[in-house]
């Protein structure tokens, strides 16, 4: 889901309907929250348990994604970030989500206009608005909420508005989503 952002808002800890890119029911029990960035070894370390995670769960879990690109050790996580919201623009976020992460080592902006042709979107345009930093205030703001909320380095999860620094191996996550015991 994509929704418009709202310039200066102070973003929770939690996804917010209005705004951030969401999975599931919003009203799920479990939400989890990721501050992510695309180019980051760890996030695409936690991609694949993030999905094994979704489908367990199902609709018991709202998962949204919150660009905070690393640019300073990633090169090209900024113009990730901004292909992610220009390809959200036209209601292919998760797409373009999941091809970056799958192709992580193949983020360079030719590699960024192949991904969007392959989802139907017209490259040159991704393209344009990528450079132009059409999204650019979008990936700032969620940055920002990141840096508001803690967030240090990627990637950073909250579960139900909480931050969780435990271990990332499946079992584990999962019973700090549900709170059940292994």
């Amino acid at each position: 889901m994509k929704r418009g952002a709202h310039p200066g808002a102070r973003l929770p800890a939690l996804p917010t309907a209005d705004r951030d890119h969401i999975q599931g029911p919003v009203d799920a029990p479990i939400k989890l929250l990721e501050y992510g960035d695309y180019e980051c070894p760890f996030c695409g370390e936690a991609y694949p348990l993030v999905r094994a995670i979704q489908k367990r769960l199902g609709n018991r879990l709202c998962f949204a994604f919150r660009n905070f690109p690393l640019a300073n050790s990633h090169p090209h996580a900024q113009h990730a970030a901004e292909a992610a919201e220009a390809a959200g623009a036209q209601g292919l976020f998760w797409e373009m989500h999941d091809l970056m992460f799958e192709n992580q080592e193949a983020l360079e902006d030719e590699h960024l206009a192949r991904y969007a042709s392959a989802l139907g979107l017209d490259p040159q345009q991704l393209m344009s608005e990528v450079l132009s930093g059409a999204h650019a205030a979008r990936v700032r703001e969620d940055f920002q909420s990141g840096t508001r909320n803690g967030v240090n380095g990627t990637p950073s999860f909250f579960i139900n508005g909480v931050r969780y620094e435990g271990p990332r191996e499946f079992e584990d996550f999962l019973a700090a989503l549900t709170g059940e015991p292994l």
